[in-house]
């Protein structure tokens, strides 16, 4: 298999989830700016949308949104623990996760800071909406659980943390929700994220 990253952006969730799998893949580097890989070939030619992340499967067959293909691997590797089984409560509270980060903080919240032209009077009100989306994540931990789901570990983890490291990037201020920061903490010691963000470059 072959995923296609982007440094700094939300697929690092999805080689976070390949590197925890213990599937055999490479990462292939786009540059989102000029749509092109490191051999100057058009990626999208791979990805018709020209974003990432993408997992080449094999030839032709092409899974892209990074929230598929974090349960398609997932699914692929069972053994890794990453993902409840399919059809339990605990995979539905899997993908409740998911969903909300997908959908609250990555799309409604962070990315709307990518916006070229963007008021220091929006950045604040927009920091606002960040932090009531951050609060229901940091009230989830309240039970004492390390992760987001009960039974542990999970790509819910991985993605909160991807997408809360904008923070420093934007100067949100995550102290706020220490609990979150735990979380963080916990995530990037795990050995599995340190190679995925060692292999983008990122450390």
């Amino acid at each position: 298999m072959r995923l296609f990253t982007t440094p700094g952006t939300c697929s690092l969730a999805s080689h976070i989830a390949l590197s925890e799998s213990g599937l055999d893949f490479t990462a292939e580097i786009v540059n989102l700016r000029d749509k092109t890989l490191a051999d100057g070939s058009d990626y999208r030619a791979i990805n018709p949308k020209g974003a990432v992340p993408a997992l080449e499967i094999s030839p032709g067959e092409v899974l892209t949104e990074g929230v598929a293909i974090m349960q398609y691997v997932a699914d692929q590797a069972p053994g890794a623990g990453i993902a409840p089984p399919a059809g339990t409560l605990e995979r539905a509270r899997l993908q409740e996760a998911l969903n909300y980060i997908a959908g609250e903080l990555h799309k409604s919240g962070y990315a709307i800071f990518f916006r070229p032209g963007l008021t220091d009077e929006l950045k604040q009100a927009q920091m606002g909406v960040i932090d009531t989306k951050l609060a229901w994540l940091e009230a989830l931990l309240s039970d004492g659980r390390d992760y987001l789901l009960s039974s542990g570990y999970s790509l819910a983890d991985g993605y909160l943390f991807t997408i809360s490291g904008w923070s420093k990037k934007f100067d949100h201020d995550l102290s706020r929700f220490p609990k979150i920061v735990a979380l963080r903490e916990r995530v990037a010691a795990r050995p599995a994220v340190q190679a995925a963000m060692r292999a983008e470059g990122m450390i």
